[in-house]
């Protein structure tokens, strides 16, 4: 085998496994949610696959305006975990931590201690995260 040969064939193979290991746009599953808590709502509009969410979240709250941004995060068992990252009112850039539970078809708004970690918000480590109380429950709006 010449020289030549051998480089074609490294380079075939590098070009198979680095286009086998992409994460897919077609491997996420696209679900649009839907909350109301008294006369607020909220929508959550998220591509989801096995480990991965990232999507669109706005909160409107009657008569006082709305938060509008973008959320992504991990997923572990039954638990979405992230930040969302904001618009407040028409106002300034905020991020705050999110934390979404699956159960039974729907996604309850988790709450808990936020702290600082590297200059970002996140649930304080070691505290829990209250799902039970959730402010949103979210339904899926089937199509």
């Amino acid at each position: 085998m010449n020289i030549k040969s051998l480089l074609f064939s490294v380079l075939i193979v590098i070009l198979i496994v680095s286009c086998n290991s992409r994460d897919k746009k077609s491997e996420y599953k696209h679900i649009v949610y839907h909350a109301v808590n008294g006369k607020d709502t909220a929508v959550l509009a998220i591509d989801i696959n096995d480990k991965r969410f990232f999507g669109r979240y706005e909160r409107s709250y009657y008569q006082q305006g709305k938060d509008s941004g973008d959320v992504r995060g991990d997923i572990k068992g039954d638990t979405l975990r992230g930040d969302f990252h904001y618009i407040s009112n028409g106002g300034s850039w905020k991020r705050v931590p999110l934390a979404l539970l699956k159960k039974e078809n729907k996604l309850f708004l988790g709450s808990g201690v936020i702290g600082i970690y590297f200059n970002l918000p996140c649930f304080m480590p070691g505290t829990p995260i209250e799902y039970d109380n959730s402010k949103f429950v979210f339904e899926e709006i089937k199509k």
